[in-house]
């Protein structure tokens, strides 16, 4: 794996974390699919893939997956998600049992758009889109997805 010169993490906020912004995500998707439709949500997703996540890209596209794996971790420890991450030769598998980000949209929204994940999915195809790897994303209940990171053939 080729690896980019050893760097700080770029994204990596510090200090308060703020949950009531993932409410604020979710009712900017709703707003956003009820006047544009889900295509336009789903394009500026894939542009959050391309050009906000370039950095990762970058790594991406040289070989490394360690950056996206390293952003995982901050961010689910970040906000104390329930979740693990197991790394091998072959794949990297982030399993979350229970994201912060959903379960705080419900709790204060009362309901999540059924858009609100596709921010990981598209975002995240589009990180590894035209790179060596794939990433799939696959919500496996309320709240929780697995996400995994292979090697393209």
């Amino acid at each position: 794996m080729t690896q980019i010169a050893d760097k700080p993490l770029r994204y990596n906020e510090g200090g308060n974390v703020h949950m009531d912004f993932h409410g604020a995500a979710n009712t900017t998707i709703d707003f956003i699919v009820e006047r544009f439709g889900v295509g336009a949500m789903h394009e500026i997703f894939r542009r959050v893939g391309e050009d906000v996540y370039q950095d990762i890209r970058r790594h991406l596209m040289a070989g490394d997956r360690d950056e996206l794996v390293r952003h995982w971790r901050h961010f689910f420890d970040r906000e104390s998600a329930e979740y693990d991450i197991a790394v091998s030769d072959d794949e990297v598998v982030l399993t979350v049992r229970r994201c912060p980000a959903w379960h705080h949209v419900l709790k204060i929204a009362g309901n999540v758009s059924p858009h609100f994940c596709d921010q990981t999915i598209v975002t995240n195809a589009a990180m590894s889109a035209g790179t060596p790897f794939a990433v799939e994303t696959v919500v496996t209940g309320p709240g929780a997805c697995r996400q995994v990171i292979r090697r393209r053939a």
